[in-house]
């Protein structure tokens, strides 16, 4: 009776503090309680659990992973539910995946390497946070470094590391106190490791070092002028009436902040802001409403004279793969100087499950029920289009695209000297949501020393300067025009010459660390036999 009581007892334990690890990783970054986040709780977020790695079975790691994985991202992302409820579903069932199968191999290093367990599963955790953001399914929101995004000194090193470096700094003291509190005493612990302890204590020293003596001096270099449109609004909620409604509000912003002094050098609008399909209600004209509102748009931009950033749906008639003419869309910004679209960029990296989904035939099931809960699927764009217009050469990374460091580093390596990100986060009706992804466009403009300017629907519309500083937002849910000037700057970082150098060898370092752990281990019981 007393050994049940006390699995119980265990258990109990194991569980609160599964829960509070999800509930201090959700406050680590903007919340509702904290609209910025707190980003000093992301150095002890995960030191429960950690613990309960150490504490719990090999099958009781897969239950209490999948249990952190969906508590964790319910709370941090729950404004998912607001878009569909199908998509915080969907997000919590593959968080649910992915800790079910990191936190056994976490046990595993605890298993194979009793003393230095903690340097495995520091490897191991970046490893995730790099491998997460690959593929189909890659989201980058949550990674730990992204907590930090308003502490400047400690991210100037995303401008050699990326993210992964402000990462391996932040993730270090949970793992450390954690295996401290695990080989009690503390004071044995701390005696026997201390060297890592001291190196993380000098790694720490020199990236603030770093961040306080590397800021970039942009007060001689060249400014440009954008205005930055937020209409406040989700374009595609309505019908032609709602569509008219809302390119009045655009004109009208445009109108004053072109009017106002000083003059912009490019007007923003946000990511589809403008709903008809430009390009094919021009061509085609099957829908007299949306043709009349297209007209009207391009008689306006010809009487302006400055260019016109502008998001929209680019439809054109495509070859299936059956060899059948059909419509095929894709998220797209387009130049227009006058009335005349110059240049075109469409969406590289769709959103998973909302904007693309490639296994129709493998899962049908899921297909439907994305097609039935409304969703607007796109078609990849297969150019990371530079810009050139008012002077300068910029990109535009849409929505989501802001989010992966690889994507801003192919643009500025293209050539881009500035990024202007087009977003449509309305669909949320969620600050915090908005604040998250936010936290992580700093991030880009910090690897690659960039300007950065962000036009929005509803929010966070803004400047941010080469050092990750923001200079100017506007209020979000209101209707805003925003001009910003901002420093166009080329310089080449680290970060843009390696990429994800350093996540890749995190990820390779534990992948040899891990088997090679599992080859000793396996040499040892044949030895012992």
């Amino acid at each position: 009776m007393s050994s049940g009581s006390g699995a119980w007892r265990a258990f109990l334990v194991n569980l609160g503090m599964i829960l509070l690890g999800a509930l201090l990783f959700a406050a680590s970054f903007p919340n509702l309680l904290a609209i910025n986040g707190i980003p000093l709780l992301a150095w002890i977020a995960f030191v429960p659990v950690f613990v309960v790695v150490h504490r719990v079975s090999l099958g009781g790691s897969v239950f209490f992973g999948a249990l952190y994985g969906y508590a964790a991202y319910g709370l941090f992302n729950y404004w998912l539910s607001v878009f569909h409820p199908l998509a915080g579903l969907i997000v919590g069932f593959v968080y649910l995946i992915y800790f079910a199968v990191l936190f056994p191999l976490l046990k595993l290093a605890s298993t194979l390497f009793p003393s230095r367990a903690y340097l495995v599963q520091w490897l191991l955790w970046i490893a995730y946070e790099y491998l997460r953001t690959l593929g189909f399914l890659g989201y980058p929101y949550g990674i730990a470094g992204y907590s930090q995004w308003q502490v400047l000194p400690v991210i100037r090193i995303a401008s050699i590391f990326g993210v992964w470096g402000v990462s391996a700094l932040v993730v270090f003291p949970s793992v450390y106190v954690a295996a401290a509190l695990k080989d009690r005493p503390v004071r044995a612990f701390l005696g026997r490791e201390w060297a890592a302890g001291l190196v993380w204590l000098i790694a720490l020293g020199a990236s603030l070092g770093y961040g306080f003596a590397s800021p970039v001096d942009y007060s001689q270099a060249p400014r440009v002028r954008f205005a930055l449109i937020q209409h406040n609004t989700d374009p595609w909620r309505g019908d032609i009436a709602d569509y008219r409604q809302n390119y009045e509000t655009l004109k009208r912003l445009s109108l004053e902040a072109v009017a106002a002094e000083p003059k912009p050098d490019m007007v923003v609008w946000s990511e589809t802001a403008f709903v008809p399909r430009i390009y094919w209600h021009t061509v085609y004209r099957d829908d007299p409403e949306s043709w009349q509102l297209v007209k009207e748009l391009l008689a306006f931009l010809d009487t302006q004279d400055v260019p016109y950033i502008i998001g929209n749906d680019d439809a054109r008639r495509e070859i299936n793969p059956q060899g059948v003419w059909e419509r095929v869309d894709y998220n797209a910004v387009m130049l227009f100087e006058g009335k005349e679209n110059t240049r075109l960029y469409r969406k590289l990296h769709l959103v998973p499950f909302t904007e693309h989904f490639p296994y129709e035939k493998q899962l049908p099931w899921v297909y439907t029920a994305l097609k039935n809960a409304d969703t607007h699927f796109w078609e990849k764009g297969d150019t990371a289009t530079v810009f050139d217009a008012a002077g300068v050469k910029f990109s535009t990374p849409i929505c989501f695209e802001d989010t992966f460091g690889y994507l801003s580093r192919d643009f500025v390596r293209g050539g881009a000297e500035i990024i202007v990100n087009l977003s449509n986060d309305a669909w949320s009706k969620s600050v915090p949501a908005q604040m998250q992804h936010l936290s992580m466009a700093v991030f880009r403009a910090v690897e690659n020393s960039r300007s950065m300017v962000r036009s929005t629907s509803s929010g966070q519309t803004c400047a941010i300067d080469p050092n990750g500083r923001i200079l100017a937002m506007a209020e979000p849910f209101t209707e805003a025009r925003l001009t910003v000037e901002v420093p166009v700057i080329t310089r080449e970082t680290l970060y843009t010459r390696w990429g994800d150098l350093w996540a890749k060898l995190f990820t390779l370092a534990a992948a040899i660390v891990l088997i090679l752990g599992i080859g000793l281990s396996i040499m040892r019981k044949g030895r012992n036999r």
